[in-house]
């Protein structure tokens, strides 16, 4: 383990958030603290000695401070050898600096609040860069720190090693450094593009990490964290279980969007990225059965998000203890903002079964980022639910508060599925809605009618219902997008609907309005399409 005694520190920080202890420690370390203009004052105020940068320079600050630390000096005491180039920095009367706090300029900040841009171009650090990066290049000596989160522990190794850095230790903060000045530098680039007229994105991911395989056992895979992300899907804890894979995380994310914008007690049964089930209730036990039920079997091996903490009542709904193993509801993954102890104990009894925290409801995904070959596909998330709500039937479409809540799930589930797609959602009750059927993924809007409204039959026929047409009378059929025949209506007319949601827009809506009209069925535009492809 090759030691480095921290005999010089340079300070230069825009951000001076735990700048102060940090000094501090140095300082009782007995390590000399240079300093420039706004950094030397906090030093100051905090009665904590320092050097001024410019007795190391000889220069004095210049052109409104864009001249502070760039010098023969400052890069000569960072960048020479320890060993290899002694003789010839005494010769130069070149004292090595061991420590480089720096972080840069706010340029991301200041370009969010709305500055101009000659205001920007103030804010392009040249400095700060300069000496991270030499200092990151010569890490066999030289420290660098430019993360504030990092000033505790590095303190703590100092204090420990009486003074000294780890060869291990300064090269992970190389690491930061160079992918701080890269990230830094790509905000600069993107803007400046923007100025000239043109579009350029880098993007920024770390904590990679290999998984077992991708979607297949032949392809290898990598999970990364974006890095500018307050909270990512890559921030999961897995509570109990094994490592996940690539599926899993890909049904994990759709489970996820499923639940985000539901309130209440909200639950995804995710298979294969389309939730198979999803319901919501004020009661979680009973959103669970709701959401289960919408497809039994799929429900085999599938992802269950909850949009609350997960509560012992619930969990006892897989069975996990059941002495008839062959009763027991094999799941891979449950997933919830937080799972009580009382749960958690409970769910361990499985031991396949992966059990995960996320703040779910902390995420957000602004865009949708869409890999080719050799381009990317870069669009808004699909957040918003309707522009309009028109009932165009001579039949009006139900306006009560029961109904608005209906509506506000359906399309929330519509636009969870993969298109086509088309789903029958119920009422329970006032409190509680389900899907009662699924089309998803088809090619042919008509194909995924019939998939809805065939396992819609099929679970009420499980459940005992008497009068199946009556109850899908009651229930909304909802499509991603337009119709663009009546042949829709007319497989909806057999079926006992009564009541359609769709966005609108076909050249064919008239005839199709009029097929609805012809069978009494109340249709709503909304205005807004929804494929997920």
């Amino acid at each position: 383990m090759q030691l480095r005694k921290i005999k010089r520190a340079l300070l230069s920080v825009s951000d001076k958030s735990n700048l102060i202890p940090l000094a501090q420690g140095l300082h009782d370390l007995g390590v000399e603290l240079i300093s420039t203009g706004g950094t030397g004052r906090a030093l100051q105020e905090a009665q904590i000695p320092y050097t001024d940068i410019q007795a190391v320079t000889g220069n004095p600050e210049a052109f409104g401070g864009r001249m502070k630390t760039i010098s023969f000096q400052i890069g000569s005491a960072l960048l020479f050898d320890r060993e290899r180039d002694a003789q010839e920095a005494q010769n130069l009367n070149i004292e090595g600096i061991d420590l480089v706090v720096c972080n840069l300029y706010p340029f991301q900040k200041v370009q969010e609040a709305g500055a101009d841009f000659p205001s920007l171009i103030e804010n392009i650090d040249i400095g700060g860069p300069t000496m991270i990066r030499a200092a990151a290049k010569n890490f066999k000596d030289v420290a660098v720190l430019v993360q504030a989160s990092d000033y505790e522990g590095f303190l703590a190794e100092l204090q420990s090693q009486n003074g000294q850095t780890s060869l291990a230790l300064r090269q992970q903060l190389m690491a930061k450094a160079f992918n701080h000045t890269a990230d830094y530098d790509a905000r600069i680039a993107m803007r400046m593009d923007e100025e000239l007229g043109k579009k350029s994105l880098r993007l920024s991911f770390k904590q990679g990490r290999s998984l077992r395989y991708g979607e297949n056992s032949h392809q290898a895979a990598d999970f990364y964290r974006e890095n500018s992300s307050t909270l990512s899907l890559a921030d999961i804890r897995i509570l109990h279980g094994k490592a996940l894979s690539y599926n899993n995380l890909l049904d994990v994310q759709g489970a996820v969007d499923a639940v985000q914008g539901l309130g209440g007690q909200a639950v995804a049964v995710v298979k294969h990225s389309n939730p198979c089930g999803l319901a919501k209730s004020m009661d979680q036990r009973a959103a669970l059965e709701a959401a289960w039920s919408g497809d039994p079997i799929s429900a085999f091996g599938s992802i269950i998000a909850f949009n609350q903490p997960l509560e012992l009542k619930t969990a006892e709904f897989f069975q996990l203890d059941a002495e008839d193993r062959s009763q027991r509801k094999f799941v891979e993954v449950v997933i919830a903002p937080k799972i009580t102890a009382e749960a958690l104990e409970y769910l361990q009894q499985h031991k396949n079964l992966r059990v995960l925290e996320l703040d779910i409801a902390g995420l957000e995904k602004a865009v949708d980022y869409r890999y080719l070959s050799g381009s990317l596909l870069v669009q808004e998330a699909d957040l918003a639910l309707y522009k309009q709500q028109e009932s165009v039937t001579a039949r009006p479409f139900p306006s009560d508060e029961a109904a608005k809540g209906l509506v506000e799930f359906s399309l929330q589930a519509i636009k969870s599925i993969k298109s086509n797609a088309i789903v029958l959602v119920q009422a329970v009750n006032q409190q509680q809605y389900r899907i009662l059927g699924m089309g998803a993924g088809q090619p042919n809007r008509l194909v995924a009618t019939k998939l809805a409204i065939e396992k819609a039959k099929e679970n009420l026929k499980r459940e005992g219902a008497e009068d199946i047409a009556s109850v899908l009378g009651q229930c909304y059929l909802v499509s991603d997008a337009f119709f663009p025949f009546a042949d829709n209506v007319e497989l909806a007319t057999q079926a006992g609907i009564r009541h359609i949601l769709q966005p609108g827009g076909s050249i064919r809506d008239k005839s199709v309005i009029a097929a609805c009209d012809q069978a009494d069925i109340a249709m709503l535009f909304t205005g807004l399409r929804h494929f997920k492809h």
